[in-house]
């Protein structure tokens, strides 16, 4: 790894300082970490979310090869300070900035590895970049062995949601509708159900036409908006 900057070793200490160890077995349960569940063997030190933010404002002029180094933790709640970090880098970079933070973050999908690493960033940067540019990544992406390949492909669609954009979230939505894994019908039905509110049309069009082979769980999240009448005939129609 080389060495390590003082500004890592400084953040690192920031988050050891506000670690909760009381809280690490709650948490090792939450994020699902025992031996053959999705995230076997992440580390967990017990920091809460909105002390991983602060330090992450505190930090946020970390250059890329430092955030690379905190992102290569073992530690979860590193990783997810250094997602907090490129975000905030995203955002205030220029076009050529944001460009290279979009790259690195598709370099690094592989510490990316956990369903709330992919959720407070894709979108944010992934998302915001595809907005007016070619989206066949995400089509890539979605084919990936990788389960939180697959996660940042259909939820990085909520930042075209947001603008009002809704096809390739439903067009990904059909590729994954066969998706084993139950993050992927969570994370499915989420990005449709934040469809429906942008117009409920296309999701009842959707819903329609594939809630007969959509899993329960995916099916569940989509329709939670809908009135109970609605529901209920979706959920029926489950053999």
């Amino acid at each position: 790894m080389g060495k390590v900057s003082q500004s890592v070793r400084d953040l690192k200490q920031a988050l050891q300082a506000v670690a909760r160890p009381d809280r690490v077995p709650v948490l090792q349960n939450f994020f699902k970490t025992g031996p053959g569940q999705y995230a076997e063997g992440d580390v967990l030190i017990g920091v809460y979310v909105p002390d991983s933010r602060k330090i992450a404002r505190r930090f946020r002029r970390l250059p890329l090869a430092d955030i690379a180094v905190v992102l290569d933790s073992p530690i979860h709640e590193e990783r997810l300070t250094a997602l907090f970090i490129l975000v905030h880098c995203y955002q205030a970079a220029d076009v050529t900035g944001k460009e290279a933070v979009y790259d690195f973050y598709l370099n690094h999908t592989h510490r990316i590895n956990n369903w709330d690493l992919v959720d407070i960033s894709c979108h944010k940067i992934v998302g915001d970049w595809l907005l007016e540019r070619d989206r066949s990544v995400l089509h890539r992406l979605a084919k990936s062995a990788n389960l939180w390949e697959r996660r940042i492909s259909m939820v990085s669609t909520y930042a075209f949601i947001r603008a009002g954009d809704l096809d390739d979230t439903f067009n990904l939505a059909r590729v994954h509708l066969h998706d084993k894994h139950d993050l992927m019908h969570k994370a499915v039905g989420w990005m449709l159900r934040e469809a429906g509110k942008q117009d409920i049309l296309p999701l009842r069009a959707f819903l329609d036409e594939h809630a007969t082979a959509m899993p329960r769980t995916m099916l569940r999240y989509a329709i939670e908006r809908l009135d109970k009448t609605e529901r209920q005939h979706y959920l029926q129609l489950k053999p």
